[in-house]
């Protein structure tokens, strides 16, 4: 697991990326583009540390390809092969983005004050306003929430729609039920791009650390040239995403750097616990959701499995293989094929013990 491997490297050798703020102005930056994609028409060739800007009235299209768009800071959306978006507006306060073809899904990690993002499809507008994942799709028309809830506004209507429910793009706007626990090759990539995010985000809120970087309380996205890729920095404390994935502020992530941290004998270290564990983990006995297989590329791979403790089960990460197998399984980030043994760097890993606080 590459990154994964560098993220040890880094706290082991005291590595620090630097980071700087990016977007305090605007949304719609095309982070990462795989594949064949269009902006206005003109492939994009996106080269190392670049990122470019989608004006508003542009339109980003994709063939075998797909995409991320950061949004407000914490918002993340991403589009599926065979698909199109049009940036409507751009403006923090006001961030609309219209889904003309196929499919997104968005990824709600903090949504800040003062911003607000809607995606519109026809006459319907799906607004975010609380941490949440969800996706819309064109053929069929509809709305599948996984995480948290959305917002629709349609018909003079608006309903919430809920973890678990999903809801068809018409005039009688009644949700049902579906299965949040099955995903498709979109949502697998969504969750792999965001623990992608997630990494980046320890080496980043270490260097605002200890550059004394002055950071207001609202938090922001910041470039993490180490990895050439930006991250979401929290205001402060520490914030669990609604994958399970952790985000340290400048003020909190000294606790990944401290002796028995991150990588060994749980997250803080002596303190007993972990970021997952066997008992009383941040998610007791829940199912955790995107769980078995959710890493794995397979396409039939499932998205839970049940929780013994712990915020992500039994132990994110491990199983037969790099991001394979029992995804949550009993040891954080181990087992299998790649970061096989007790943990990534040893002593437990990122799990074992009674959760994190």
């Amino acid at each position: 697991m590459r990154t994964l491997s560098v993220v040890a490297l880094v706290l082991s050798s005291g590595l620090a990326a630097s980071a700087q703020s990016v977007i305090s102005a605007h949304s719609g930056v095309l982070h990462v583009s795989e594949g064949a994609v269009f902006l206005d028409g003109k492939e994009v060739n996106q080269k190392f540390g670049t990122f470019p800007d989608i004006k508003e009235n542009s339109k980003l299209t994709t063939e075998s390809g797909r995409a991320e768009v950061l949004l407000t800071p914490g918002v993340f959306l991403r589009i599926a092969d065979g698909s199109g978006i049009r940036m409507v507006t751009n403006r923090l306060i006001d961030t609309r983005v219209e889904l003309v073809s196929g499919k997104a899904i968005v990824e709600a990690d903090s949504p800040m004050k003062d911003t607000a993002v809607t995606i519109v499809y026809k006459d319907f507008q799906v607004h975010v306003r609380k941490a949440s994942v969800f996706e819309m799709e064109t053929n069929p028309e509809q709305l599948k929430v996984y995480h948290g809830e959305a917002e629709v506004e349609a018909n003079g209507q608006t309903v919430v729609v809920r973890a678990g429910r999903l809801l068809p793009f018409g005039s009688a706007m009644v949700a049902e039920k579906f299965d949040a626990k099955e995903g498709d090759e979109l949502a697998r990539w969504s969750m792999r791009r965001s623990q992608d995010v997630s990494v980046a985000n320890v080496s980043a809120a270490k260097s605002l650390r200890d550059s004394g970087t002055s950071f207001g309380p609202n938090g922001g996205w910041f470039y993490n040239s180490f990895y050439s890729m930006y991250t979401y920095i929290p205001g402060n404390g520490t914030y669990w995403n609604p994958y399970g994935y952790g985000f340290w502020s400048p003020y909190t992530v000294y606790a990944v750097y401290a002796p028995g941290g991150y990588y060994g004998g749980g997250y803080y270290g002596n303190r007993g616990g972990g970021y997952s564990g066997s008992n009383n983990g941040r998610a007791g006995d829940q199912t955790a959701t995107f769980g078995r297989g959710a890493a794995n590329n397979s396409l039939n791979a499932g998205y839970s499995a049940p929780s013994t403790g712990g915020r992500m089960g039994g132990g994110q990460m491990s199983g037969g293989g790099s991001f394979s197998g029992a995804s949550v399984g009993n040891g954080g980030f181990s087992g299998g094929a790649s970061n096989a043994g007790a943990g990534a760097g040893g002593g437990g890993g990122r799990s074992a013990g009674s959760g994190h606080r």
